[in-house]
């Protein structure tokens, strides 16, 4: 492991405080009393707390120092006096520990009393201080030059959120947005806990991987013998407890899907599922503008949320058009009775991107993806879809080609998905074998299995229902103005990080060209960088076997450019 020189530095400073008897990370119990924010609420003046926290900044001025403290709620300044700290002929802990062991990362407990310094500061007078935990790292905290601007930011994507500990301890805004996070799942759960509503735990290691169309992480449970899936839903579990006599239950599930990534996709993600009997859709629309009206306010104090260049406002009631409407309104096609072929059809003649294994709702799917989606900015509910897109919904009372589901769209995105649930076992099983037939015909987004055990239970009798689905990630998302999933999940998943590679001074001069700009013509880098043909050849040639680099011929010439 090769350390940088700050972090040997570290290193020698953690072997000083073992010699002078003081353990760098004590077991004991510190006995904190007081926060940064309690003691700005309640400040006394003369108060005695004890505080801990990260030591992030600090002024040593011969024997005083003004520092300021971290702890999980801000920061708080600390003034360190040699002669308040060394009341005797000894001045070690402040001179040799303070001055020269400590460092910006570092964790200490205080005991101290409060003062208000000349300007105001409300302030802790330090009196003990103690080492809780030696930071042999330093953290990536921006630079101040003497104008008061900061520069070289820990505000890179990728190291971001590969690093998230070191993320949250530098970027006090970061934090913010998990806090709301869990206001979030609390004020929902509050919610649903107010209504009677009972909260539940279903597999995550299913046999069957049931309750959405999407493709399943695999894996094996070696004293079974049998091929285990992680759960993509948590439907058909929940509904199964309907059937076992529940009124109203709901879960926070963790669910996965072997699928692509992007910016608002993640291999894992939550998702809250709600069912409740003897509702139906129309109910659920109603109670989903209210629920999500409490939630919004919850968070944020109010309805209203800017997401990017839009403001939202999620105070009931939303707007509800039908699927047929929405693609009649942006396309002029009436979907209306079409055959498979007139749907594909008309989809190619919109410029869509469609194949021969794509049945009717898939192409349905495609068309109002494409051409409607997106212009819902506003929470709006899209109603009424074509059967074939809705394998475990209820058919439509009033038109038998069409279902009882509804998505939530807000700024383009679906964020809840709801049906009046199909509790007909015959219908339900006669679904499952049209979406067994579709995926024989190549549909990677059709279920493959058929849960015989789910139209069993639907054989006992299920009442009528209404379910919910809503997308956690995606939602809070909407609700903290962040447009990447990867911002508002603690640990996303990131590609297996490169080893550092060293590189030669030439390599970095070409790097750093590449960075402001890639591609390149070729000849007009290698004249920016400056260097002679024989370092040229060498440094590119390397920046190519370290794969951060590559060069392309094309019809206009070579060009170098970053490797994706």
């Amino acid at each position: 492991m090769q350390l940088s020189e700050q972090e040997l530095v570290r290193r020698e400073k953690l072997a000083s405080l073992r010699k002078l008897g003081i353990n760098p990370y004590p077991a004991d119990l510190y006995p904190v009393n007081h926060t940064s924010v309690k003691i700005k609420q309640e400040f006394e003046e003369g108060k005695k707390v004890i505080i801990a926290g990260r030591l992030m900044s600090r002024r040593i001025q011969g024997k005083a120092s003004f520092a300021e403290l971290q702890d999980s709620q801000g920061r708080i300044q600390v003034y360190f006096n040699r002669d308040e700290i060394c009341t005797g002929d000894d001045k070690t802990q402040y001179n040799d520990v303070y001055k020269k062991l400590l460092d910006i990362g570092d964790f200490i407990g205080i005991e101290g009393e409060l003062f208000n310094t000349q300007v105001g500061e409300k302030t802790v007078m330090v009196k003990k201080f103690v080492l809780l935990s030696k930071a042999l790292k330093p953290l990536p905290l921006p630079k101040v030059d003497k104008e008061g601007k900061e520069f070289d930011k820990f505000n890179d994507p990728e190291m971001r959120y590969r690093q998230r500990y070191a993320d949250l301890a530098v970027n006090p805004k970061v934090k913010d947005i998990f806090v709301k996070r869990t206001k979030l799942f609390t004020a929902m759960r509050n919610f649903f806990n107010d209504k009677g509503y009972f909260e539940v735990e279903t597999p995550i290691l299913q046999s069957i991987p049931g309750g959405a169309a999407a493709r399943p992480f695999v894996t094996h449970h070696n004293a079974l013998d049998i091929p285990l899936y992680l759960r993509i839903a948590n439907e058909l579990y929940l509904k199964r407890l309907i059937v076992g006599g529940f009124d109203g239950v709901y879960e926070f599930s963790k669910n996965f899907r072997n699928e692509g990534m992007d910016r608002t996709h993640n291999p894992e993600f939550t998702a809250m599922e709600i069912y409740v009997a003897y509702k139906d859709y129309n109910w659920m629309m109603d109670f989903t503008e209210k629920l999500l009206e409490h939630c919004a306010t919850s968070v944020n104090g109010t309805t209203e949320a800017t997401f990017g260049e839009h403001n939202i406002n999620f105070k009931a009631p939303y707007k509800r058009v039908t699927m047929t409407d929405s693609i009649k309104e942006f396309t002029g096609f009436d979907i209306t009775g079409k055959s498979e072929e007139e749907l594909r059809a008309a989809a190619l003649e919109m410029g869509l991107e469609v194949d021969e294994t794509m049945g009717k709702g898939k192409l349905i799917d495609e068309i109002f993806g494409e051409k409607c989606e997106g212009n819902y900015i506003q929470p709006t509910f899209i109603t009424d879809y074509p059967k074939e897109m809705s394998p475990l919904c209820k058919e439509h009372r009033d038109n038998p080609d069409l279902t009882e589901r509804f998505e939530l769209m807000v700024c383009g995105k679906e964020i809840a998905n709801a049906y009046s649930e199909l509790n007909d076992p015959i219908d339900q099983r006669e679904r499952f074998e049209e979406q067994l037939k579709l995926a024989e015909k190549g549909d990677d987004e059709a279920t493959e299995f058929i849960d015989q055990d789910f139209l069993r239970a639907l054989e006992y009798g299920m009442p009528p229902t209404s379910g919910l689905g809503i997308g956690m990630d995606r939602l809070i998302m909407f609700l903290t103005n962040n447009p990447s999933i990867q911002e508002v999940l603690f640990f996303p998943q990131m590609r297996p990080e490169r080893k550092k590679v060293e590189l030669s001074e030439e390599e970095k001069t070409i790097l750093d060209l590449l960075k402001k700009e890639s591609p390149q013509e070729l000849e007009s880098l290698k004249n920016a960088s400056g260097l002679s043909n024989k370092k040229w050849d060498k440094a590119t040639k390397g920046l190519r076997k370290h794969k951060l680099a590559n060069v392309n011929k094309t019809d206009e010439g070579l060009f170098i450019a970053l490797e994706k």
